[in-house]
């Protein structure tokens, strides 16, 4: 029902109820505009694009609260959703009502994100904010989206250089004794460093040569599954690996934590970044007084990984046998960050195709010899 009436003050109020039986009402100084209004919420009911005035003033902390608690998801997926709204979108726009968030608003935010996060950070992030919106256009909580033509930091295509044994050897030596080990063990098995923190002795089966990957030790602090499903896995190990953490027991005896703080609480990521910080600048201090040192540009605990994943595929292993022991959840991972490392490429496709093409070079001699009749048979 629509219906428009001139008011005693000269306006005219259209109304109209909704698929709901709500009313709603507007005023206006001219009847032409009064129809035009209810000609568009018509169309619009019709079309089934009606959206609710009212729906968008909820704000951005309830609605995403809500959309949150009916995701199903998996639980790393759960964790980067979760990460995202706490840290970063309800105390930005939490108090915003959906409706009244604007494209630049949005563009303001990860502009500041980009000088805090890396960029894929902050693409996480904002991945997370689309599906909310998303999400809210689907709801009829509001008519569009506002993360449209958003600019985001690019991602770098640099290709991943790996540190050189030296690097990892000098890294080790100027660590303090009491986590010592877990660079060799880093280097070692390729292990995230989460994966690391999370790490209990009964993880290590020092018969087999094996570390058992269950857990994470998140930045919170608090103890979490794997990053995701194929991240749960067992790393065969060497016995530098298996030698370095039996003398580390030796000399710091544990029941349960494989890794603890000199105080004997778990390692944790702070404490961690703090000392991987300190031994750059120890290494970095040498180097600039002109003592034997190994400089380290750039270099964080992930490259230790990428190290341990380049000795395997230089040692010949195969994309499948890289992916499982780095707990990647597809080949294609593994095939993005590291395909370059794998040698040789450029002479096999030279043998291969050699041996496929042979025959025109030893049978039919040279291709622009061939009859028009062999041409057509080939053919």
């Amino acid at each position: 029902m629509a219906n428009i009436q001139k008011r005693p003050n000269g306006k005219w109020r259209a109304r109209y109820r909704d698929l709901d039986g709500k009313e709603h009402a507007r005023h206006f100084e001219r009847k032409l505009d009064a129809q035009r209004w209810l000609d568009e919420v018509t169309a619009s009911m019709v079309t089934g694009q009606y959206i609710d005035p009212r729906a968008g003033r909820v704000t951005f902390e309830k609605y995403a609260e809500k959309w949150e608690g009916s995701l199903i998801a998996s639980e790393a997926g759960e964790r980067i959703t979760d990460n995202a709204l706490r840290l970063h979108l309800v105390p930005a726009l939490g108090a915003r009502s959906m409706a009244a968030i604007r494209r630049n608003d949005i563009q303001v935010l990860f502009k500041h994100l980009s000088d805090q996060l890396g960029p894929g950070s902050v693409r996480n992030v904002y991945d997370v904010l689309v599906r909310v919106m998303t999400a809210a256009v689907d709801d009829k909580v509001i008519a569009s989206s506002p993360c449209r033509r958003i600019t985001l930091p690019a991602m770098p295509d640099e290709e991943v250089t790996p540190p050189t044994v030296a690097q990892v050897e000098a890294t080790a030596r100027v660590m303090p004794p009491y986590i010592r080990a877990a660079i060799v063990t880093l280097a070692g098995s390729g292990l995230r460093i989460g994966e690391l923190l999370g790490l209990k002795v009964s993880d290590v089966d020092f018969k087999a040569g094996t570390i058992r990957v269950d857990r994470q030790r998140l930045q919170s602090g608090k103890i979490g599954p794997p990053k995701t499903a194929k991240s749960r896995r067992t790393v065969p190990v060497g016995e530098v690996v298996t030698d370095a953490l039996l003398a580390h027991l030796a000399a710091r005896p544990s029941k349960e934590w494989l890794f603890t703080m000199e105080e004997g609480e778990p390692l944790n990521y702070r404490r961690w970044k703090t000392e991987w910080n300190g031994a750059r600048k120890t290494l970095q201090a040498a180097e600039r007084e002109g003592r034997k040192a190994v400089e380290l540009p750039h270099m964080v605990t992930q490259d230790l990984r990428h190290f341990y994943a380049s000795a395997l595929i230089a040692g010949g292993a195969s994309v499948k046998q890289v992916q499982l022991v780095l707990g990647h959840a597809s080949a294609v991972i593994t095939l993005r960050i590291y395909a370059h490392l794998w040698p040789g490429e450029e002479d096999r496709t030279r043998a291969v195709m050699d041996a496929v093409l042979g025959g025109l070079r030893t049978g039919c001699g040279p291709v622009g010899d061939m009859t028009s009749e062999t041409a057509g048979q080939t053919a």
